[in-house]
């Protein structure tokens, strides 16, 4: 191996151990926050198939000992990363993150080993191999685009850390002169596109870095429920209160003793006495005809709640 091209895939390995590592922040909020909601899996998803995908064309070559290195660390850091996502997620983000990671990297990967093995010839399988790691690294880069359009309708880069950006741009750099020394350029060609996302995803952080966290609209429904819940009406409340003496009173069988209550007939104050409940009362509930201004009869109907015993 060119010993240039060794320096490069060295600090290769060391600038995509970081890369690898970049993540722990966001999982870390994810732990605080105990839910993964807002955060997507498809980029460490991806990661992995990549990864995978990568360790099979390492035993397709020769001299890709630093290859195999990084992308097995890269498979462990990812099902750590994706066990860890699907633990907290919701119930649909983690029924769809089981039904990608079945599909893409079990379903998906055996059936590329497979067809490769039996319908490629020996020659030319390393070739193939390598080019379908190319357009599976063109989609780790791609992958996080997705944050990328949040950013943009959010003004804010609360789903899209630095750190992995950075790295992930510095990696490209050191992988694409490793595959050119090589002259392997399945390594190279996917890494020039890398930089090029890396770039606007780190321009995209400092334009939005400062602004304030922006939270996606609920629906009205969610907001009206959520008001209701919180807000405290005191009416309410002494309504409630109401109810709940009314539908503990008992009938009292004793001589309940005078007491004059005030009540409002026809903007008229009248004062009534009550000596004992009223032989009708059902349910706590007395009644009383009384005189009116004009001599007319009036028929009051007083709630044993406010009497007093």
């Amino acid at each position: 191996m060119n010993q240039l091209a060794f320096v490069f895939g060295l600090l290769g390995n060391i600038i995509s151990f970081m890369v690898f590592l970049a993540p722990i922040p966001t999982f870390y909020k994810i732990y605080k926050r105990k839910s993964s909601e807002g955060f997507q899996s498809v980029p460490y998803l991806v990661g992995l198939f990549s990864a995978m995908m990568w360790i099979h064309y390492a035993f397709l070559k020769t001299d890709t000992t630093l290859l195999i290195t990084i992308n097995s660390f890269g498979c462990f850091i990812m099902s750590l990363y994706l066990g860890f996502y699907i633990f907290f997620a919701p119930k649909a983000d983690r029924v769809k993150t089981v039904k990608l990671l079945l599909m893409v990297n079990v379903v998906g990967l055996g059936v590329i080993i497979l067809l490769t093995h039996f319908w490629v010839k020996t020659s030319h399988r390393a070739s193939v191999v390598g080019w379908i790691c190319l357009v599976f690294s063109l989609c780790v880069f791609v992958a996080p685009l997705c944050v990328v359009g949040k950013v943009i309708r959010t003004k804010s880069v609360e789903f899209m850390p630095f750190l992995p950006s950075l790295f992930l741009t510095i990696s490209a750099v050191m992988w694409f002169f490793y595959g050119l020394l090589l002259k392997d350029y399945n390594i190279a060609i996917p890494n020039v596109l890398g930089f090029g996302f890396g770039v606007v995803q780190m321009v995209l952080y400092f334009m939005y870095r400062k602004n304030k966290k922006v939270l996606e609209p609920k629906h009205v429904s969610d907001i009206e429920i959520q008001a209701f819940d919180e807000q405290k009406i005191p009416e309410l409340q002494e309504q409630i209160l109401d109810v709940l003496k009314l539908s503990n009173t008992t009938i009292a069988v004793e001589v309940i003793p005078v007491v004059p209550l005030p009540i409002i007939v026809e903007n008229c104050a009248i004062e009534i006495e009550m000596v004992k409940p009223d032989p009708n009362c059902v349910d706590g509930i007395a009644e009383k005809h009384i005189p009116g201004p004009g001599n007319e009869n009036i028929h009051v109907v007083i709630p044993s709640a406010q009497r007093v015993a």
